[in-house]
Parts: structure tokens; sequence; C-alpha cells
């Protein structure tokens, strides 16, 4: 199933996509949260995927040409981000490969639905993309294990975690470069894991500028893959409906190329991850 999130009515509504066309699932769902956070945990994903997929004939649809997509989450209770988590990256940058992941946030604030400008912050050239492939949370989680651990995502996503170098390198902390408004593309769907045999650390990722192909490698080429990071963190912190994971980005980014490769206003950034779609973003300079 591949959920989609719209402007309803002036509120977030979630929704199921079936090809060209968007079943709104409280249509669906009698008594569904109006919430999107609320709405995916009353759902039941993963495990209510197939049964909640078969409510969907004969149900009211919607051209999803017509839709005002928003990101997949659009106010996230938290999303939570890993750094330097591909072989291939770390060593692009000169990094040691990590024992233990590098974790920060982002807020809502610095997401961006599928098809909506980035921005480039006005005070900085240096706006980087990064290909990330993005958890969503389904069920809450706490002290999971590795074996279980995808016992409680309801799908997946696409994200370009755009981050602003400069602001990133500022401290020791990053939470400055990857929090401003509108850099962080998310979208376009949320694929849930049984469209996934493979599993999510099988999968093809890259990104595109302007058409041109920046990164291109693979989640297996992950450091902490998917079920260990969902341990990790669930050691620490309750994992909630709507929560966000973000996976960390493979090697191709801009900043360590000679010249180094930054997103500018007028450029499309692409990102596609295998099973799961393409997630497009024009780039425009903050006003």
């Amino acid at each position: 199933m591949r959920l989609v999130a719209f402007e309803q009515e002036g509120r977030a509504t979630l929704g199921a996509r079936l090809g060209n066309e968007v079943v709104a699932l409280r249509d669906v769902v009698p008594g569904l949260p109006e919430e999107v956070n609320s709405a995916l945990e009353a759902l039941g994903l993963p495990g209510s995927a197939p049964a909640l997929a078969a409510k969907l004939n004969g149900a009211p649809r919607h051209s999803l040409a017509s839709l005002q997509l928003l990101p997949v989450i659009p106010r996230p209770g938290k999303v939570i981000c890993i750094g330097l988590n591909y072989v291939e990256h770390a060593k692009e940058g000169n990094n040691p490969i990590p024992e233990y992941p590098a974790v920060f946030f982002r807020g809502p604030t610095s997401l961006a639905a599928p098809g909506e400008p980035l921005l480039r912050p006005k005070v900085s050239e240096k706006f980087d993309y990064e290909a990330e492939l993005a958890v969503v949370i389904g069920r809450r989680a706490r002290h999971l294990t590795e074996e279980n651990a995808l016992g409680c995502v309801a799908g997946y996503t696409c994200m370009n975690e755009g981050s602003v170098r400069d602001y990133q390198r500022k401290s020791a902390q990053w939470t400055m470069g990857k929090n401003f408004d509108r850099t962080g593309g998310l979208g376009p769907e949320i694929v849930t894991p049984d469209e996934l045999p493979q599993g999510p650390n099988a999968l093809r990722i890259t990104s595109r500028l302007n058409g041109q192909i920046m990164q291109d490698s693979n989640t297996s080429d992950m450091i902490f893959p998917v079920p260990r990071i969902l341990a990790i963190l669930s050691e620490v912190m309750t994992l909630e409906p709507g929560d966000i994971i973000a996976t960390g980005t493979p090697s191709g980014v801009g900043y360590p190329r000679k010249p180094p490769v930054f997103m500018k206003a007028g450029d499309t950034a692409e990102i596609e991850i295998e099973g799961i779609g393409i997630l497009s973003n024009p780039v425009q300079d903050e006003a």
C-alpha cells in the first residue's frame, strides 16, 4: 500500500494512492482520527495493510493531480537523523567508520512537501543534497531488538536531507545546519513493508541534480542497518507513530567534490529509491 498526505478542507488528510487516484482513508475507516499521526497509529500498520487495501474498492476517489500534497507526515513528533551511516560516505569525508551512530534531530518546519521548492537560505550558498531512506514509525516502541524491530515500521519514504554545510560546521553539533526552514524534502508517499519483500537494506538509492546522477549506491552499504538503528534508538527513547527516522546518505554529496557542488535557485533535485519512488523538488532562494 502507498499512503500520501494531502490538504483537504484546510486540514491534513491521510490517503491511499491507487494509480493516479487517491482514497481518503477516513472515508473507509470509520472513526479514523483526523490528525495524521493519530490516524497512522489507529490504522495498526504494518500488519493491517492487506485488510485496509481490501476496503478501498468502491470508495470515493480523488485525482492525484488535483491534490496539494504535504510531507508524508506533516508534523512528525520527532525527526531523528543518522549521520555518517554509509561506508563510502564516511570515507569521502575522511571520517573514521563510526562504532556508534551519530544522531541529531530536525524540526517539522525544516520539511518540504513533494514538488514544493526547497529554500536555499539567504545566509549561505553551501546548500547540499542528501539522498536518504526514511523510516516511518507506525507503533509505539521501546527496547526493541534487531529481530523484532521492523514490527513497528509503518513504511518507508524518500528524503532529501538538505544540509547547509557551513552552518553545520559552526559548532560540534549539527543542528543549525540541518534545520533551516523548508530545506528537507519528504515523500512522495509512505510505502508499506509488504511492498518491499527484499526489506529496507537491499535498495538502490540515487540522487540527481538537474538530471545528472550525483549519488548512486545501495542501502546494503549502511554501517548500521535499519533494524540496528531502531534497536539503538529505542534503547534511549520511545518511538511513536508518525516519528521519522532518516537513515543517512551515501557517498556522492556535494561538499567533498572538487570543485564542490551545491544546490542553487533554478535547480531540480530528485531522490529515487528502488521500490519506493521519486521525490522531486525545485530549489529557490529564500526571499
